[in-house]
């Protein structure tokens, strides 16, 4: 069921960027916004980079080697989706609409789906997850 749900939520991801990029609401020539952007994608860099030679599933699939703690992870849990759910926030907020608002709810949304799967599933696999969910935040220190 986790499995199945975790493919949904990254449908809903994916599905709400490309709606941003349809509807020309992902990016903008502000300079806040870029700025947001470029962190967001310097996030997403730091995170990958620390996860190393893991590869990155459409299915929610913990994978071999042990729980990553270091880097970004050594704060927020999942510096991958909070990335994604910056970059796409900070297109959002420049391209208020109804429909932008939508596809940027269907991101956050789903970004949260692939969580809970995640975590259930690395809290399954590996024991040690509840010690380090107690230390970090998921996504915004001090926040969530």
């Amino acid at each position: 069921m986790l499995k199945t749900l975790s493919i949904i939520g990254y449908a809903g991801m994916i599905g709400g960027l490309l709606g941003l990029l349809a509807m020309r609401a992902l990016f903008s020539s502000s300079p806040l916004v870029i700025s947001l952007q470029v962190l967001a994608f310097l996030l997403f860099l730091w995170a990958r980079v620390t996860f190393g030679r893991r590869s990155y599933h459409v299915v929610a699939d913990p994978t071999e080697g042990g729980l990553v703690t270091g880097g970004p992870y050594r704060y927020i849990r999942h510096p991958i989706y909070a990335a994604f759910c910056l970059f796409t926030s900070a297109g959002v907020a420049a391209h208020l609409s109804w429909n932008a608002g939508l596809c940027g709810g269907l991101v956050l949304g789903s970004a949260l789906i692939r969580i809970y799967c995640e975590e259930s599933l690395v809290a399954a696999r590996y024991p040690e997850y509840a010690q380090y969910s107690i230390t970090t935040w998921r996504m915004i220190p001090y926040v969530y």
